[in-house]
């Protein structure tokens, strides 16, 4: 099966969901719940005392945010994914469509009529019909990034998925792209549709778990690239490994994060300090693996810029985890925290191993938030990756993981906002954001992804379709709630 090209090696170096235990990565509940407990008599001790332990009250920490709103920043959209800011000081976003289209915001807030880029005749036709109303696709454009030098060289990088070669196993589905392109000579606004160069191919066996999440390190430039395990379900069918599952392959890179040289080699280069080189157990692309549907990942524009990543799981869990060099984070042998059995996929085992077949360790989450609450109430079915927050706008956000939930079913919209608090102590805690002015506080929408701008401040994607189609897709802002 051909699954990439092969690189060079670089020579460089529920509404009751609110208050959701998050447990690090030792996975000991009753130690995060002690440090849950012991930080909130701290907080209590500071709002009743007004922050007595520092002169400045200034520096008192913000409360919490507990609820946000949302404005809308364009609509008319049809499938919204991603977005995407280039380095280049023109404050526009650029806004990934599920159906092959880049869209621009211009500073101004103007959703600009003419595409970046059209890739509709290059992919496969999105918009599944499973039958009785039912269509739904994970397939077509799914990730942009900007070169850090984009200002200079125009240079930009797309993902997306394109029809299966003739030479590819008859049952297969399809192949994903990642392309570089180049902005046109004569407008900023418009991409060259003939600039296309390929640089890595992946074969599908079926159509869902894609990943897709592209972006740039921020301290190495180097680019990373989330890949799913090939799709269907428990990692087993056409097309995985038997008795291993693709994730835990480390022979091919589907259930991966690759990092790659984007500057190097032809058509690329592996970066000389990626964790496996030199390891013929590993395609030397590999960052990390034992990823399910990694959607989606992002780099902290803050502290030491850790990669974060919500890992999409089947039926009982979803996770967050920070992505560390190296690192396998367990699927199919763990679904989150919880042991899995491909062969009874919602009955979690008592017993698994703790390590991969190498005899590394299994990297827990840092979040994990079940499908149903204790009292058998909806909390979500598909965890959507954020950004930590950096911005002025909400300062009680600030250094928070803000993240979400596609829906409490697949049948309507009804995503939902998190954020992600980090104790002094390690532990991670998730709280449910209440969306102001919606009665139940949740976003009332399918969401999709996530948006970072340069300032910081986070937007949601969404739509009001199940199906890759409409135009009920809108980029929104998280801003503050009224007072």
């Amino acid at each position: 099966m051909r699954d990439t090209t092969r690189a060079e090696q670089s020579p460089e170096g529920g509404r009751s969901s609110r208050g959701l235990l998050a447990r690090g990565r030792s996975g000991n509940r009753q130690y995060a719940e002690i440090h849950r407990d012991f930080y909130f008599l701290i907080g209590l001790g500071l709002f009743l005392t007004g922050c007595p332990a520092v002169d400045d009250k200034s520096k008192c920490p913000a409360p919490r945010a507990k609820t946000v709103a949302v404005e809308v920043v364009a609509d008319g959209l049809t499938s919204p994914l991603g977005m995407a800011v280039p380095p280049d000081g023109s404050g526009r976003l650029f806004i990934v469509d599920q159906i092959g289209l880049i869209r621009i915001i211009d500073a101004a807030g103007n959703l600009l009529p003419t595409p970046f880029l059209d890739l509709g005749e290059r992919m496969v036709s999105v918009g599944i019909d499973f039958g009785g109303g039912f269509i739904f696709d994970e397939r077509g454009l799914l990730g942009l990034a900007f070169h850090p030098d984009y200002a200079n060289n125009g240079r930009f990088f797309v993902f997306y998925t394109a029809p299966k070669d003739a030479d590819d196993p008859e049952e297969f589905d399809s192949q994903n792209h990642l392309s570089e392109f180049s902005v046109s000579a004569d407008d900023p606004n418009v991409a060259d549709p003939d600039s296309e160069r390929l640089l890595l191919e992946i074969d599908k066996p079926q159509f869902n778990h894609n990943g897709g999440q592209i972006a740039f390190g921020p301290d190495d430039g180097y680019l990373y690239v989330s890949i799913g395990d090939g799709g269907a379900a428990n990692d087993v069918a056409v097309g995985h490994t038997p008795d291993l599952g693709n994730a835990q392959d480390t022979s091919n890179l589907l259930g991966t994060i690759v990092r790659m040289d984007v500057d190097g080699g032809n058509p690329f280069a592996v970066p000389a300090d990626n964790p496996f080189v030199g390891d013929a157990a590993f395609r030397p692309e590999i960052w990390a693996y034992g990823l399910r549907n990694p959607w989606r990942f992002s780099f902290d524009l803050g502290g030491a810029h850790r990669l974060f990543c919500g890992d999409a799981g089947q039926d009982l869990f979803e996770e967050v985890s920070i992505i560390e060099k190296g690192g396998n984070y367990g699927w199919n042998i763990k679904e989150g925290l919880h042991c899995f059995d491909p062969d009874a996929p919602a009955v979690p085992p008592a017993d698994c191993p703790d390590t991969g077949a190498g005899g590394e360790p299994l990297r827990d989450p840092i979040i994990e938030y079940p499908h149903m609450d204790a009292d058998g109430n909806p909390v979500g079915i598909v965890v959507i990756g954020g950004f930590v927050y950096r911005g002025a706008a909400i300062p009680g956000l600030r250094g928070d993981y803000v993240f979400g939930d596609f829906s409490t079913s697949f049948f309507a919209a009804d995503g939902a906002l998190f954020a992600g608090s980090e104790t002094a102590g390690g532990a991670w805690e998730m709280r449910e954001l209440a969306v102001a002015g919606r009665p139940d506080g949740r976003l009332g929408s399918f969401i999709l992804g996530f948006g970072q701008d340069q300032a910081g401040e986070v937007y949601v994607l969404t739509s009001q379709n199940l199906a890759p189609a409409g135009t009920t897709g809108r980029v929104l802002k998280i801003v503050p709630a009224a007072d």
